[in-house]
């Protein structure tokens, strides 16, 4: 089983920056260095898009396009914690941010949801205009 708790959501303006984290508690078998994570988020009334995943195979990061060059995703394995740095926020990146591990690394794209078996509770993040 594996546990995603994330935290840093709030409400900001236009322009401002917010860095989220996702701490992992497991007893997967598995080093939390070995896990394969991701970031979706979810605004009202639409579905849960891809933000960003890093995957140990090359140790690459994706990132969807309407957060490239703004957004970045980190980890620190010594503390079992992602975070990601949001930069220049927009009001259209108004979303409940979630994180999600596949401590397995299956075979899934890195930007589907089908990939990630376990899911965070969410954290709000309000852009402001």
């Amino acid at each position: 089983q594996v546990q995603l708790v994330e935290s840093g959501g709030r409400l900001v303006q236009a322009g401002d920056s917010l860095r989220l984290s996702c701490t992992a508690s497991a007893d997967s078998g598995r080093p939390f260095s070995a896990f394969e994570m991701g970031w979706f988020r979810q605004a009202p009334g639409k579905e849960r898009d891809f933000v960003a995943a890093y995957t140990w195979r090359g140790g690459t990061t994706y990132y969807a396009d309407s957060v490239k060059g703004r957004f970045t995703l980190s980890r620190d394995n010594s503390k079992n914690t992602m975070y990601l740095q949001m930069n220049s926020l927009k009001p259209e990146d108004t979303a409940v941010y979630y994180c999600a591990a596949d401590p397995m690394g299956n075979s899934f794209l890195p930007s589907a949801r089908e990939k990630y078996p376990y899911w965070g509770q969410g954290t709000q993040v309000t852009v402001s205009s």
